[in-house]
């Protein structure tokens, strides 16, 4: 078929029309956007600028040119809007307009950037549509590498016939060039994303660094903080008291001395830390140690061999009591003690006071038990008929040990002689007995006569052993005055001080109940009173009685500090401030209050060596010992009773051997 004839009208009219459309094209599109795709390719040869003689030979082309350009608008608005779609998806919604005039255009956000660049991996940038890998739209490639759908490159060289183009890098290709690629997936890495993912990587690391740092950084400054506010409301305390005390010396100038006793006992609201008390008195205790424990019950210390023997509650293991022996010396080491099975709960422990190597225990497992504490091994059980509460030393001799049972009774053992008690004593009443103390022999009771002091609910009792056979008596002077529930003695002064708390009666459920029920300000606590007594001979003088919080569900451990020329000191948990509060006997004036824990105080022990007094108090978690110094007639008397209970230690020797 004759091709038609084209005039040189027609020919200028379809030049300008492709002008027209170029610029349309550019304006649209800038060369400098990646995603930039040619539509129409200009040739740089002056066929445009042919003269009329010679429009008969380039007539063919430029009417096929001018129809294909019209279906060529109609494939790049279709692209254009697929592209627009994709964009679209990509950015969030986010379309990024360009003019033409402008070199970058709209500038979308990184996340944009990222999203668009998932989608150049998946689609033909000529369609916008999902390559397959086969049919009509399977993925291919030219000599160049970019990749295309099949049917769309085909289409793409076809129209453009020997002017055809790479429709991204703009390189010469035909349709010979094309290639098919067969693979189930393409997934190309990125160099520059590689790079970013490993920095970001880093700089996270850096900052997960950074943020531990400054976790430990924050707890060390809330610690210093914390340590920081208790000096400072220790010393605003301390000004208050001062404040008060200046007050009422100024108000009484004459009577300085009285004003002075009279501020022993003075208490400003509820002061936990009160170690000022009394700071020129030569009996001030200082906080010399506090050490960390767990789930600990009862304890004693070893001031000679610088140890601590603890009793311990070990949730893992059942609740089942183990010992602890820690040393005083830091770092001071510790040591866990397994004990025998069956012993079950240890309701009493004491340490040899004439032999430190040797400890002293009762348990609800029907065992007395002796520990070594050098092998760290029993050494000797005795089988009791019921529960053991409570065991004491003999003063007197080392060789004899107490045990108070549950069931009321007292037994006698010596140690020479492992298989059974030497005497047995029912008690009063079935009580169980929770207090031992041996008494220092008294010239008055015949020779060999053992006298012990126990305490249980309805009391303190007086056993006299090694003598005609006669049952226990109640000291008059501790009946009646509620339950019974501490017992505290002084070998080397005969003080007892007696704790009791309220008895609730049956027969007036509400009223006692009323009363005795522990309110929200005392924890615990209850009202309850402390019994002073003095042992003259072979009887009890009554000097002094004081009203107190006591424990209401709990049996309290207290402990009589002796003071050469000064009355002795009642040391005391106190149930209001979980602290310890030293008494001055019999008045029971408040004389120190000292740091406080942060549970109840389980038990207090006082011990000297040398020229040191050693008072330790045992709370849940925390124990702490205080020191003071003695005086010489003290130390003078204390190694007497030393001394007399190492001669008779080696004449029992010298018998048994």
């Amino acid at each position: 078929m004759a091709e038609p004839y084209i005039t040189d009208e027609q020919d200028y009219d379809a030049m300008q029309l492709l002008e027209i459309g170029l610029e349309l094209s550019e304006s649209e599109y800038s060369e400098e956007d990646e995603d930039f795709i040619p539509v129409v390719e200009l040739d740089s040869s002056p066929r445009f600028l042919l003269n009329s003689d010679q429009a008969t030979t380039t007539t063919a082309a430029a009417a096929a040119e001018n129809i294909n350009f019209q279906e060529e608008e109609v494939d790049v608005e279709e692209e254009r809007n697929k592209r627009r779609r994709v964009e679209k998806l990509g950015s969030g919604g986010d379309i990024c307009c360009r003019n033409g005039g402008d070199d970058a255009g709209g500038e979308s956000s990184q996340n944009s950037q990222w999203n668009r660049s998932e989608f150049d991996g998946l689609f033909c940038p000529i369609c916008m549509e999902a390559w397959t890998n086969e049919g009509d739209h399977h993925i291919c490639c030219l000599p160049c590498g970019h990749l295309f759908g099949l049917s769309c490159i085909e289409k793409w060289l076809r129209q453009r016939g020997r002017l055809a183009k790479c429709p991204q890098c703009n390189r010469k290709g035909t349709l010979r060039d094309i290639r098919k690629l067969f693979v189930p997936r393409i997934a190309v890495v990125d160099e520059e994303s590689q790079k970013r993912i490993r920095f970001l990587e880093e700089k996270c690391a850096s900052l997960v660094t950074k943020d531990v740092d400054l976790c430990k950084k924050e707890s060390e400054w809330k610690r210093r903080e914390a340590a920081l506010q208790l000096e400072v409301q220790k010393c605003k305390e301390r000004t208050i008291y001062l404040e008060h005390l200046l007050g009422d010396l100024q108000s009484r100038p004459s009577g300085l001395a009285a004003a002075y006793r009279g501020s022993q006992g003075h208490e400003f609201g509820n002061s936990i830390y009160s170690d000022f008390y009394r700071q020129g008195s030569s009996s001030c205790f200082m906080l010399q140690r506090e050490l960390r424990v767990d789930g600990a019950r009862l304890f004693d210390v070893d001031a000679s061999g610088k140890i601590l023997l603890l009793v311990r509650r070990v949730p893992m293991m059942g609740g089942s009591h183990v010992l602890t022996k820690m040393s005083l010396i830091p770092p001071h080491e510790s040591e866990d003690i397994f004990l025998p099975p069956g012993t079950k709960i240890i309701k009493d422990l004491h340490i040899s006071p004439t032999n430190g190597s040797l400890a002293l225990f009762a348990s609800l497992g029907k065992k007395l038990s002796v520990l070594s504490m050098e092998s760290n091994n029993v050494i000797l059980s005795y089988d009791l008929p019921a529960a053991a509460w409570s065991c004491s030393w003999d003063l007197n001799c080392s060789h004899y040990v107490y045990a108070g049972l549950q069931n009321g009774s007292l037994l006698v053992f010596d140690m020479r002689i492992t298989g059974s008690p030497v005497e047995s004593r029912l008690g009063h009443t079935t009580d169980p007995i929770h207090t031992v103390q041996s008494l220092q022999h008294i010239s008055t009771l015949p020779s060999g006569v053992k006298t012990v002091v126990s305490a249980s609910s309805v009391g303190m009792c007086q056993w006299n052993f090694g003598c005609e056979e006669e049952r226990p008596f109640l000291i008059p002077e501790t009946t009646n005055q509620g339950v019974c529930v501490s017992l505290a003695y002084c070998a080397s002064s005969d003080d007892i001080v007696v704790s009791y708390r309220p008895r609730v009666e049956m027969s007036n459920e509400v009223v006692s109940q009323t009363l005795f029920m522990p309110s929200p300000a005392t924890g615990q606590g209850v009202l309850g009173s402390h019994l002073h007594l003095k042992r003259v001979g072979s009887n009890y003088e009554k000097l002094g009685i004081a009203c107190s919080t006591v424990s209401g569900i709990r049996l309290p451990k207290s402990s009589i500090i002796d003071r050469q020329n000064q009355k002795p000191l009642f040391a005391t948990g106190d149930e209001v401030s979980c602290g310890l509060i030293l008494q001055e006997l019999p008045s029971f004036t408040a004389t120190q209050r000292l740091k406080p824990h942060q549970h109840f105080i389980y038990d207090v022990k006082y011990t000297s060596t040398h020229s040191q007094g050693l008072l330790g108090c045992l709370s849940e978690d925390t124990v702490q010992l205080f020191s003071t110094k003695l005086s010489s007639e003290l130390l003078r008397r204390r190694s007497a009773l030393v001394f007399r209970s190492s001669v008779q230690l080696k004449s029992d020797i010298n018998f048994v051997m």
